[in-house]
């Protein structure tokens, strides 16, 4: 009788090792508890969502195409001008998708003038499939600090982006306030003519708006 050698152990490929941590981690659960996807933005594909999400951009990305290209647009300003609205008429945004983080986040580049004086943003607008919300963060010549929001997890099919966040303030809002905290919120519509609202909430006063970006023609 001819003996059989010993069958060796079989080498666990990288898709069974990962399964079998899902296993005994329970991230499988975690993910059966997360909220299902809006039917209005369902995936094309019927796979089950990964536990940590979907990582390439998806239905809630492509809400964000109307804001693509460059803008002439109308920004008002309602706290530089010392109680009277600054409006600049000479605004141009230009809005693209960044190839390099594989199209998950939008940048955006402003370029005019405010109050008479040159005026910049850059901005980086995206959607986190694993928190399912909106992020965004700008960048401008006229506060010293970033400026970041994160939104609430997104359900249906969103037409209005409300974004909260908060800042310290370095005076903008006058010398009493400089190095508090201010809760803001920044408030997207999205369309034909997209419009961002900016708004704070001093310590002990209601939210007010104080800045607006009506984007008004595609001129590219």
């Amino acid at each position: 009788m001819t003996r059989r050698r010993p069958t060796s152990p079989r080498r666990l490929t990288l898709p069974a090792t990962a399964a079998l941590l899902v296993a005994l981690t329970g991230a499988a659960g975690v993910a059966a508890a997360a909220p299902d996807r809006p039917a209005a933005l369902a995936g094309a594909t019927a796979a089950a969502p990964a536990p940590t999400g979907d990582l390439d951009p998806g239905p809630y990305h492509r809400l964000l195409d109307p804001l693509v290209g460059t803008w002439k647009a109308v920004k008002t300003n309602y706290i530089l001008g010392g109680g009277r609205p600054v409006v600049s008429r000479d605004i141009v945004v230009r809005t693209r998708w960044m190839k390099k983080t594989g199209g998950r986040f939008l940048e955006e580049r402003t370029d005019g003038t405010l109050g008479g004086d040159r005026y910049h943003r850059t901005g980086v607008l995206g959607f986190s499939s694993i928190d399912r919300r909106y992020e965004w963060t700008t960048f401008d010549s006229v506060t010293p600090t970033a400026m970041t929001y994160r939104g609430a997890p997104v359900t249906g099919t969103p037409s209005v982006l409300s974004i909260p966040g908060e800042f310290t303030d370095p005076g903008v809002l006058g010398p009493e306030y400089r190095g508090r905290t201010i809760p803001m919120r920044t408030v997207i519509t999205l369309g034909r003519t997209p419009t961002f609202d900016l708004y704070f909430t001093p310590p002990g006063q209601a939210e007010r708006l104080v800045d607006r970006v009506v984007y008004t023609r595609r001129i590219g």
